[in-house]
């Protein structure tokens, strides 16, 4: 199957129609913060004939197949490979539309040697950015039990945390992690059966953890919340769609902070400087329907939010 046709984007109607107040009949500036296979951006430069891109990934091999589908855009589009924390270095002013869809593209999952999948056997990979920097085995391999215990605990959410690490530490005395096979089979070992029949599939929050660990995601999303807020234009809009827990309570945060007013309590009337930067544009996060579901299973966890900037960052 050729990459566009297994790529679907996540909520693209959605996304396209929050985007639109800020991008349409007008000379704006988009940044897709998370290019993948370029789905979204197509959608967004079809519907905004006025628009220009700007793409970012840390992905090389994501960039090379994204420009390939842009191509009929090339005179509307720049690319950076960089990750999204770096954004203020690869716009030059102020954008008026930005997108995260945060979590692994498709690209990637259905890459088997990038090992993210646990429902087949790979090497036990999970970066991003392709030969750079430490793999999942090298996690498994080298980490304490505590600080395994703290990852499991802390990215994967995992009940288990310390009863896998513990048997991870075990089990590569005997032999080195180098598949993710070996990794889901102790897994449904040492998960009791009890939870494995509610809690879904024993290795889902393991991997998660693992993917976020090798690529720092969580770190690289809390700086990168601040720095595309600070360069989204008055009327510009942002939209990010988060795929767990995680993820979505710093992006709720984030937008909070810059939706309420900084004057104190008690005053009868706001201070110059100190009214809401953001206006909250979605009510919580918003799910995607059973139909789209159906259609496109990788958009069953996803949570969206939106804001837009009322007023100057200070």
């Amino acid at each position: 199957m050729g990459e566009r046709a297994r790529h679907v984007p996540v909520l693209l109607d959605r996304v396209l129609g929050l985007l639109a107040p800020a991008l349409a009949d007008r000379d704006a500036v988009f940044v897709d913060c998370t290019l993948g296979l370029g789905g979204h951006s197509e959608a967004v430069l079809r519907a905004h004939p006025r628009v220009r891109l700007i793409g970012l990934d840390r992905d090389p091999q994501a960039i090379e197949l994204a420009r390939k589908r842009l191509e009929p855009f090339a005179d509307r589009m720049t690319f950076v490979q960089t990750t999204y924390d770096h954004i203020a270095e690869a716009v030059d002013g102020p954008v008026d539309g930005i997108l995260m869809d945060l979590g692994v593209s498709s690209l990637q999952l259905d890459a088997e040697e990038r090992g993210f999948a646990y429902s087949r056997d790979a090497p036990l990979d999970m970066r991003m950015s392709a030969g750079t920097g430490m793999t999942a085995a090298d996690v498994l391999n080298e980490y304490s039990v505590d600080d395994l215990t703290r990852i499991l605990r802390d990215y994967g959410e995992e009940r288990f945390a310390r009863k896998i690490a513990q048997a991870v530490v075990r089990e590569r005395a005997r032999e080195p992690f180098t598949n993710s096979g070996r990794l889901v089979e102790l897994l449904y070992d040492v998960v009791p059966a009890a939870t494995r029949r509610t809690g879904g599939h024993p290795a889902k929050r393991t991997f998660q953890a693992l993917r976020i660990e090798v690529n720092g995601e969580l770190e690289s999303l809390r700086r990168a919340l601040p720095a595309a807020l600070s360069v989204l234009a008055v009327g510009g809009r942002i939209v990010v769609e988060s795929y767990q827990s995680l993820e979505d309570r710093m992006v709720k945060r984030a937008f909070a902070e810059l939706a309420v007013s900084k004057t104190p309590p008690g005053l009868p009337v706001e201070l110059p400087g100190h009214g809401p930067e953001l206006k909250l544009v979605t009510r919580g996060a918003e799910v995607a329907t059973e139909q789209e579901i159906e259609d496109n299973p990788r958009a069953a966890p996803v949570r969206l939010r939106a804001a837009e900037r009322i007023r100057e960052a200070t």
